[in-house]
């Protein structure tokens, strides 16, 4: 399990992004990146987060997860968005593809350093 809470060299705490999945009353999944889940997601609920949730019925959180940092984050969320439904449901059952997909780019940041 990740950790979030990271001390740097300044001895400052980082900010640990999160991913998360909404699903909306016509089961459509909605993937975005925070730092703080439940907030944005009462921001969705207000209907003043994305665009692409409003109107769109009654909303649950379907899936969350610490990512690390953001660069990261915004990776994951980019080939979560590319995943057909299917591969999302399976995300979100929690058969181990968040933390494979996260293992990889994680490996690629390394190995590009």
């Amino acid at each position: 399990m990740l950790s979030c809470v990271h001390l740097n060299i300044l001895n400052k705490r980082t900010v640990c992004w999160f991913l998360y999945l909404v699903r909306t009353a016509n089961n459509a999944l909605y993937t975005g990146v925070t730092t703080d889940v439940a907030r944005r997601f009462l921001e969705h609920q207000s209907g003043k987060g994305a665009k692409a949730l409003r109107g769109k019925g009654e909303l649950m959180l379907a899936f969350s997860a610490p990512v690390g940092e953001r660069s990261l984050a915004l990776k994951m969320e980019y080939r979560i968005k590319q995943m057909t439904k299917r591969q999302k449901e399976r995300l979100v059952a929690g058969d181990g593809s968040f933390e494979a997909l996260r293992e990889s780019l994680q490996t690629l940041a390394v190995k590009s350093d």
